[in-house]
């Protein structure tokens, strides 16, 4: 593509993006296989335990006798997805920045 073509929005800011990662000496890095094996893994462990809880959740429903009790139940399960999502991309960043051998 050459400079005097017109740029769509997305290739301006990934312009502006590698400019900056030079300015502050950051240093691209491809994933290896075993950290991509890795994340799949750490994402496909969060859906299971995420599908586990959502059926757990719906039977605790199922059993609640009160509108407390079913909004009680319907914080904590927000607060476990949101657990789960966190302790995913906290993993996900770990693998990330792992120095390949």
């Amino acid at each position: 593509m050459s400079d005097d073509a017109p740029k769509s929005a997305f290739e301006l800011a990934m312009q502006r993006l590698r400019q900056k990662d030079k300015e502050t000496d950051v240093e691209a890095r491809p994933l290896t296989d075993a950290q991509k094996a890795a994340i799949a893994e750490a994402r496909q462990v969060c859906k299971a335990k995420t599908a586990e809880r959502e059926i757990l959740h719906q039977a605790a429903l199922r059993e609640a006798g009160t509108p407390e009790e079913v909004e009680l139940l319907n914080e904590n399960f927000r607060r476990d997805l949101e657990r789960l999502a966190s302790d995913r991309d906290r993993k996900i960043a770990e693998i990330r920045n792992e120095v390949s051998p």
